[in-house]
Parts: structure tokens; sequence; C-alpha cells
């Protein structure tokens, strides 16, 4: 199909302004395209930025896109706001690999699992937007259940849960 330039741009508009990844229905609906037209957009998008020097590439995370900076890219924009990336520590490493891979999961469950308290850890999990509350188990106490969020996917450059390595017996 032929596209109008408009087009084009207001897609990449979207994906630029938009704070979460956009699935292929909400662009469609907005732009009052087929799905089938968001689709080749997409691809006319990432042609456009592979034959560039373009700074910025498209990202798909569980059939959602969005407008990511290339990696190659990160320590000029660390200097720009000139916060170091902050490290995970070793402990919250551990409780987010138990989560990523257990999920849903409750903090009791992490703890057993890791045989010491889990709450600090998963505290900066959720504030740092890598995990986050799912809903609540059936049983006495109703306790919360955690998993992971799409911020854990891009971080971690995953399309989907499936995407992780297995584990090893």
């Amino acid at each position: 199909m032929l596209f109008r330039d408009t087009d084009i741009a207001a897609l990449e508009a979207l994906l630029f302004v938009a704070k979460e990844p956009l699935s292929i229905s909400k662009m469609a609906e907005i732009l009052e395209l087929s799905s089938e037209d968001i689709l080749e957009l997409l691809q006319i998008l990432q042609e456009r930025y592979a034959a560039t020097d373009s700074g910025l590439i498209l990202v798909e995370v569980e059939n959602s896109y969005r407008l990511a900076t290339k990696p190659e890219m990160a320590r000029y924009i660390e200097t720009l706001y000139k916060q170091p990336a902050s490290a995970l520590s070793n402990a919250a490493l551990e409780v987010l690999s138990i989560v990523a891979y257990k999920q849903p999961i409750t903090r009791g469950e992490i703890d057993f699992i890791r045989g010491v308290q889990s709450d600090r850890a998963l505290a900066t999990l959720v504030e740092k937007g890598l995990v986050r509350e799912v809903g609540r188990k059936d049983g006495p106490g109703r306790p919360i259940l955690y998993g992971t969020t799409e911020a854990f996917l891009v971080h971690f450059g995953l399309n989907s849960l499936a995407d992780l390595p297995d584990l090893e017996s």
C-alpha cells in the first residue's frame, strides 16, 4: 500500500511519546488504519532506522512496539543524566531470578527458596519497576503474588518470558 508521509510520521510520534510499548491494535485504532497497514509501517520504520546512523531502534516486546535508543548510545545518555546505572545487588538479582522463573510467587515462597528474608531486595525490585504485584494467593492471609514487568523484559532484552534461558537441573 502507498502511505502518506503523515502516516509514518504519526506512527513514529506515537512510538516516541508512549510510556509503554504500543500494541498493533492500539496503533491501528489511533491512526485509523488496518493492523496489516501498521505492520507494514513498522517494517518501513525498522528499515529506515537500520539504513541510517540513527540513535534509535524499534523494539518488539510481547507483540507490542516501542522506540528505544541503541545500546551503544548508553554512555552519552548516562552523561546527559549524570547518573551511572545503579547495579542490582546480588540479593536483588537472586530474587529477580526466582520471580522470573517461578511467577506468580509470594514473598514467603521467595524467602523459603532463598533461606533468608527478601523484603528489602523485593522492595528494591518493585521500586525499580522490574517486579510488580500481580494478584493475591488464595489461602490464609491472602499473600501478595509477584511477577515481572515489561520493564524487566526490556531491561534484559527479552521479547517474552519464553526467551529466558532454561534452568539447569
